[in-house]
């Protein structure tokens, strides 16, 4: 479902939310122990980018092994309109189950709200924890299309895999670590709109990684697209596809990279949102 090629995020994610320590350092910042040594992140980042599985793949997160990005269509080659670019829109809804939030409106704002949340749900490290992990596909996917993903996800985040990402069979960092995964909209765009289906691109960045003393996978930022079929079942959206590519991507910064015990600080005092169009 992913196309990524290099392990750097949700959901995720699901191509996309622990207590550690991470010394994440650039060349030439040699008071940080975890620069200097580290092993460079290989394929280990590409495979946790997205969390959320396309219906027909047989495993969950087959990122490493996509192709490369086709260009965009048509429609989103066009210069979007104003309203497209503002934060607009009424508020956030209240109510959750499992976690994700519900009672989205059954509208095309509903629809972007909606498709925002989900990114943010399997893009979390809930994906990675079983119990957790069905608990959000059967929130957040069409009941038959949940039914069809569980087994090839349980496969997909077998022990081995876990254990490549530094977690173990539960899906848990190791003692005084931190494993990181979050998604962050930036924003929604309709692809294509009718009363009981749409079509959802989510522009997002994401962190992934783990944040502890002998990590060699340092948190790192992505840049997303993640593209959610809705259907309108019951009494709200449900996903019934999805599909990431990569970008766009800003110019990277020049903000000096946190140590670790920031970085961990952080994610433990930062709560995530519920996104609204």
């Amino acid at each position: 479902m992913s196309n990524d090629d290099q392990y750097g995020g949700a959901g995720g994610y699901g191509e996309v939310g622990g207590t550690g320590q991470t010394r994440t350092l650039l060349p030439d910042t040699p008071a940080d122990p975890y620069g200097p040594t580290r092993r460079t992140p290989r394929t280990s980042r590409s495979l946790i980018t997205v969390v959320g599985v396309v219906v027909l793949l047989i495993a969950a997160i087959a990122f490493a092994n996509s192709g490369p990005d086709t260009p965009s269509d048509e429609a989103s080659d066009k210069p979007p309109a104003a309203s497209s670019t503002a934060a607009t829109g009424t508020d956030p809804v209240t109510g959750k189950s499992a976690g994700i939030p519900k009672g989205f409106a059954h509208d095309e704002q509903g629809a972007q709200s909606a498709a925002a949340n989900f990114a943010v749900a399997l893009g979390s490290d809930g994906m990675f924890k079983k119990n957790t992990r069905h608990a959000l596909v059967d929130g957040i996917y069409a009941p038959d299309v949940a039914a069809r993903l569980k087994d090839p996800q349980d496969e997909a985040y077998s022990a081995d895999f876990l254990a490549k990402l530094g977690l173990d069979a539960n899906g848990n960092a190791p003692q005084g670590s931190t494993f990181v995964t979050r998604t962050v909209p930036i924003g929604t765009r309709v692809e294509s709109y009718a009363p009981n289906a749409a079509k959802v691109a989510v522009w997002y960045t994401g962190l992934i990684g783990m944040s502890g003393p002998k990590s060699t996978d340092p948190v790192r930022t992505l840049w997303k697209t993640w593209t959610f079929e809705l259907s309108w079942i019951g009494e709200g959206w449900r996903v019934v596809d999805d599909t990431q590519q990569d970008g766009p991507a800003p110019v990277p910064g020049d903000v000096p990279v946190s140590t670790s015990d920031d970085m961990s600080k952080a994610i433990k005092e930062f709560g995530g949102f519920t996104y609204a169009r």
